[in-house]
C-alpha cells in the first residue's frame, strides 16, 4: 500500500502542482478558518474572515473580548454563524484555559496528548482538530475528509465502512511522518476529489483514472 499512496502522491502532484494550504497571515487566522469552513465554502469563510481583520480582531486577546452576539454578526457570511460563533468562542477558552493564551504553548504539547484534548472542546471533530494541528501547528496528523475517502473507496484500497481513525491511521502507517507531505497530501486529494471525484464522478479526465479497477470506480454513487 506504501507504493499505492506515493503514487498516488506523484501523479497528483504531477497534475496539479503545489496547493499552497492552508492560506492565512497567522497560526491563529489558519485556526479560526479550521472552524468557520465547517459546512461552507472556503469563499464565505474568507468573507468572514476579512470582516474579523477589518476590525483588528485576528488575535486571541483582543477576540476573546468580543461578545458572543457581536461575533455572530462578524461571521455571518460563513453561514451556521450562531453555532460558529459558540465553538470558536469555546476554542478560545480552551487556549486560555490551558495556555494563557499562546499557541506556540498550546502546539509545543504532546501530539496525542494536545489531539485528545482539541477533541474535548465543543464543536471540535477529527477533521477540524487535524486540520488545526497540521495546518496551523504544523504537527505531523493527516487531515481526513469526505473527498479522501471516496477517492481511496472508489479505487478499492479501502472499505467503503472505513471510519476516520481507520483512514487516518492507513496514511499514517503508510507514509513517512512529515508534515509537509501531509499537508500537500490532503490538499491535493480534496483538490482531486472537487474537480473529479464528486458524488457523480468524472473518471475520464481524472490524474487517478488509470488506477481505478476494472469495471471502473466502486460505488460510483457514493
Amino acid at each position: 500500500m506504501t507504493t499505492t499512496l506515493r503514487e498516488v502522491y506523484d501523479r497528483l502532484f504531477a497534475a496539479f502542482g503545489p496547493q499552497h494550504w492552508w492560506p492565512g497571515d497567522s497560526p491563529f487566522e489558519v485556526m479560526i478558518g479550521a472552524v468557520l469552513t465547517q459546512n461552507t465554502s472556503w469563499k464565505n469563510v474568507e468573507k468572514a474572515i476579512r470582516n474579523l481583520r477589518e476590525r483588528d480582531l485576528l488575535d486571541p486577546h483582543t477576540l476573546l473580548e468580543v461578545p458572543v452576539e457581536e461575533l455572530e454578526e462578524l461571521l455571518q457570511p460563513a453561514g451556521y454563524f450562531r453555532i460558529k460563533a459558540r465553538r470558536l468562542r469555546c476554542l478560545l477558552e480552551f487556549l486560555f484555559a490551558r495556555y494563557d493564551g499562546s499557541l506556540d504553548a498550546m502546539f509545543s504539547t504532546d501530539l496525542p496528548a494536545l489531539r485528545e484534548a482539541l477533541l474535548g472542546v465543543n464543536g471540535i471533530g477529527p477533521e477540524t482538530a487535524d486540520s488545526i494541528l497540521l495546518y496551523a501547528g504544523g504537527l505531523p496528523t493527516f487531515v481526513i475528509d469526505t473527498y479522501t475517502h471516496r477517492v481511496l473507496a472508489r479505487h478499492g484500497w479501502i472499505e467503503f465502512d472505513a471510519d476516520y481513525h481507520t483512514l487516518k491511521g492507513h496514511f499514517e502507517s503508510n507514509l513517512d511522518e512529515d508534515v509537509a507531505l501531509y499537508n500537500e497530501y490532503h490538499a491535493l486529494l480534496v483538490r482531486v476529489g472537487h474537480l473529479y471525484c464528486r458524488k457523480t464522478p468524472k473518471c475520464d479526465a481524472c490524474p487517478l483514472a488509470e488506477l481505478l479497477p476494472d469495471g471502473g470506480p466502486l460505488e460510483p454513487d457514493y
